[in-house]
C-alpha cells in the first residue's frame, strides 16, 4: 500500500503520459498520468520526478504512486488486465537512456483504491541469474542457473577477425573469455493465449566479450500465477538465430 496525496494545481509537475480505463474495479473509467519535470529551457526529454497519479472517475479523488526509479526518458503507460480479474492494470515503462538500453518497468494493480505491486524490473533483473561462457569451437554456453536451462549459441559467423582474437586456428580457445546477460531491455503486454488477459514479453541482451559485442536475445514470457509472474513457457525462453537448447 502507498501514500496518497495528491491534489492538481499550476505548480505540480506536467504530465507526459495519459491512459484512460477502469483500474480500481468499479466499472467507471478512471484517469491515469504519469507527470514529470523535465529541465527548464534545456530542450532535453530527460524527465525526473517521474510519478504515477490516478484520478477515481467515480469520486474525481486523486492518488499518487511515487516510484523508485523516477528518472529517464519517454515513460509510458499501459493499461490492460495481467491478472485475470478483469480489472485493468498499469504498466509504466521508462527508458533509462544508458548505454545498455535498459528500461524501468513497473506493473500495478490499483483494485478498489489500493495500490499493489505486481512486478519490479529490479526483482525479476535479481531473480533470474546467467553464465556466459565461450568454448572450444567456437560456441558459447548460456546457462540460466535460476531454471537450469543450458544453451548454446554457435559464433562461427561472427567473422575470422573477431574469432582470431579468442580462437586458436584449430578452433581451441587461448584464454578463458565470459559475457554476460544484461538487466531487462524492455518489456511488452502480449496477449499470447487470445484470452483477453496480458502477459509480459521480456528482453534481455546476451553479451560477448563487451556491451556492444551482442550474441543474441533472452525472451521470457512471464505468467501471472496468482503471485507473481513466472516464466511458464520455457521452449520460448530464448529464441535466437543460431541457438539450439541443450
Amino acid at each position: 500500500m502507498y501514500p496518497y496525496y495528491y491534489r492538481l494545481t499550476a505548480e505540480q509537475p506536467t504530465v507526459i503520459a495519459f491512459a484512460q480505463g477502469d483500474v480500481n474495479g468499479d466499472g467507471i473509467m478512471d484517469n491515469v498520468y504519469l507527470t514529470g519535470k523535465k529541465p527548464n529551457d534545456s530542450g532535453s526529454p530527460f524527465t525526473t520526478d517521474i510519478t504515477l497519479v490516478i484520478q477515481d472517475g467515480r469520486t474525481q479523488g486523486f492518488f499518487s504512486i511515487p516510484l523508485e526509479s523516477n528518472a529517464g526518458y519517454e515513460p509510458s503507460l499501459f493499461l490492460g488486465d495481467f491478472t485475470g480479474n478483469g480489472v485493468d492494470d498499469i504498466q509504466i515503462n521508462i527508458n533509462s537512456g544508458g548505454s545498455g538500453g535498459y528500461y524501468f518497468v513497473y506493473i500495478y494493480s490499483f483494485l478498489n483504491n489500493q495500490a499493489h505491486e505486481l512486478f519490479n524490473y529490479e526483482t525479476f533483473n535479481d531473480q533470474y541469474l546467467y553464465d556466459v561462457v565461450y568454448r572450444d569451437h567456437y560456441k558459447v554456453d548460456v546457462t540460466n542457473q535460476t531454471l537450469k536451462l543450458d544453451y548454446i549459441i554457435d559464433i562461427s559467423n561472427k567473422g575470422e577477425e573477431y574469432l582470431s582474437e579468442i580462437y586458436t586456428k584449430d578452433g581451441i580457445l587461448k584464454s578463458l573469455v565470459q559475457g554476460w546477460v544484461s538487466g531487462l531491455n524492455t518489456a511488452y503486454p502480449v496477449d499470447f493465449n487470445g484470452d483477453g488477459v496480458y502477459e509480459l514479453f521480456v528482453f534481455q541482451r546476451i553479451a560477448g566479450r563487451y556491451n556492444a559485442d551482442g550474441l543474441g536475445l533472452v525472451q521470457s514470457p512471464l505468467y501471472w500465477n496468482g503471485e507473481d509472474f513466472i516464466i511458464q513457457d520455457q521452449w520460448q525462453y530464448v529464441a535466437v538465430p543460431g541457438m539450439e537448447q541443450q
